[in-house]
């Protein structure tokens, strides 16, 4: 059986440098989508972004929050935003080592939300 990637990758603590490392050093240093987080509580971000994406990636179901529809409602994000986010998530993880088919597999979990994100 496939190992999953969360314990791959190191699971969640090593998840949540990966998620630290996107939101200060990439996202937030983008403006092509860092207005969208001008008043975020990053740190609040950071642990339930963590969270959602430790599950994403075969971890424990620690992601209580929204919906991704109900989470992005009301942006009216464009693909150049789900772009440039997945983007920044290739490089956080590739940034930590993990290899290119790895990070391939997340971007494809990733990618199965991009209609539950964009245009809503």
């Amino acid at each position: 059986m496939e190992q999953k990637l969360y314990g791959k990758l190191g699971g969640e603590e090593a998840i949540a440098k990966v998620v630290d490392y996107f939101y200060h050093e990439l996202v937030l240093k983008d403006e092509t989508v860092n207005q969208f987080f001008k008043d975020t509580d990053m740190e609040k971000q950071i642990r339930h972004q963590s969270k959602f994406i430790s599950f994403a990636l075969g971890g424990p179901n620690q992601y209580s929050g929204k919906s991704m529809a109900k989470a992005h409602e009301g942006m009216n994000l464009q693909p150049e935003h789900f772009n440039a986010i997945a983007k920044h998530l290739h490089d956080a993880l590739a940034h930590f080592g993990v290899s290119e088919p790895d990070i391939d597999q997340a971007l494809t979990k990733v990618a199965s939300l991009r209609d539950d994100i964009i245009y809503k």
